[in-house]
């Protein structure tokens, strides 16, 4: 397996994070620093620890992930997304005398978002022996890629979150759920 193809492997894992980052911009009034090394350290050493952990777990365990990793995904983001939208109905009027608004960047969402995202690349990590791919260069570059591509899909979903105004939180739990329903499909209908 050569560069280019290590490189197109690496855009395809980091699509998902990407999109999940790009709804997690849609819920800020603006990208703080803070934000975008959250997900770019999430999003991205999610995705390269998942292959390393394929790798150790072998064949033997293998099929029995990949067998579930898009049940488990879908349900993930569709449970976050899920969230979001029910967060999204009381459009900041809680009754309440203070802000429960929860922060999206919080490291137990960030660090399921992580997870859910970097799943296909659990079972990438097993295939990448019988690839001939370089493990370590095939590791940094999906990490890399993955962490350039969901910073910039933070600002992106900034950009069009300024101009959808209120109800960030709706758009970002639609996109999260959609998000889970394309990789069940994929799975389901290439099964």
């Amino acid at each position: 397996m050569n560069f280019s193809a290590i490189l197109l492997l690496a855009l395809g894992l980091a699509m998902d994070a990407t999109a999940v980052a790009a709804a997690r911009g849609l819920s800020v009034p603006a990208i703080r620093a803070r934000h975008v090394l959250l997900v770019a350290g999430f999003f991205g050493g999610a995705q390269a620890l998942m292959p390393v952990i394929g790798w150790l777990l072998g064949a033997r365990i293998g099929p029995r992930v990949q067998a579930w990793d898009h049940w488990i995904a879908f349900v993930l983001l569709a449970f976050i997304g899920g969230k979001m939208l029910w967060e999204a109905r009381g459009d900041g009027d809680d009754g309440g005398e203070g802000e429960t608004t929860t922060d999206p960047f919080a490291l137990s969402s960030m660090f399921v978002l992580a997870i859910a995202t970097s799943i296909d690349a659990l079972a990438v990590g097993i295939t990448l022996p019988m690839l001939n791919a370089p493990f370590a260069i095939s590791v940094v570059t999906i990490g890399v890629v993955t962490a350039l591509l969901s910073a910039a899909g933070l600002f992106a979903g900034r950009r069009f979150g300024a101009m959808l105004g209120k109800r960030l939180d709706l758009a970002g739990g639609v996109v999260l759920i959609g998000l889970g329903f394309k990789i069940l499909l994929e799975h389901l209908v290439l099964s």
